[in-house]
C-alpha cells in the first residue's frame, strides 16, 4: 500500500507555474529556473485533486520553458492527445484560475509523479516509488 504524503511534507518541491490560454484551450508553463526538476519527453504521472492522470512535459516553442500542454485519462493520450479530453483545461476552470494566473506543481517523486493544486491550498497524494528502468521498458514495449 503506497503511503499518504502532503504537499507540505519536506520530501516533496514545489514550483510555481503560469497558466496561460492557448488556441486550443490551456497550458502551464514552467519557468526555465526551475527546469532542472522536470524530465521532458516520457509520460508521466500527474495527480488532479485525488485523480491520478498522465502528462508529457514539453520544451517551450520559445525560450528555456517548459510546459504542460495538457493532461489525460492515459499514457496514451498524453502522447497523442487528439482523441482524449484534456483534464487540465476543466480543472483550471473548477479552480477558478485566472490567465496568467499561478499554479503549483508539486514534485512528489522525480521524472514520476506530479501534482497541481492551487496557491493557498494542500494536497495529499499517494506516494510510492517509480517501476525499475526494466520494468518501465517492458510496460513501454507492451503499449506499443
Amino acid at each position: 500500500m503506497a503511503d499518504r504524503i502532503a504537499s507540505d511534507h519536506p520530501s516533496v518541491q514545489t514550483v510555481r507555474s503560469t497558466c496561460s490560454e492557448t488556441a486550443t484551450g490551456v497550458q502551464l508553463a514552467i519557468p526555465a529556473d526551475d527546469r532542472e526538476a522536470f524530465t521532458t519527453g516520457d509520460v508521466v504521472r500527474i495527480v488532479l485533486d485525488g485523480d491520478e492522470c498522465f502528462t508529457q512535459i514539453e520544451r517551450a516553442l520559445v525560450g528555456d520553458e517548459l510546459t504542460i500542454p495538457g493532461v489525460y485519462e492515459t499514457p496514451d493520450l498524453a502522447r497523442d492527445p487528439s482523441g482524449g479530453t484534456d483534464r487540465l483545461e476543466a480543472w483550471v476552470d473548477d479552480h477558478g484560475i485566472a490567465n496568467e494566473g499561478s499554479v503549483l506543481i508539486d514534485i512528489v517523486e522525480p521524472d514520476f509523479l506530479y501534482g497541481l493544486r492551487e496557491p493557498g491550498s494542500t494536497a495529499y497524494y499517494d506516494a510510492y516509488e517509480p517501476p525499475s528502468d526494466s520494468l518501465s521498458s517492458i510496460a513501454k514495449d507492451l503499449e506499443e
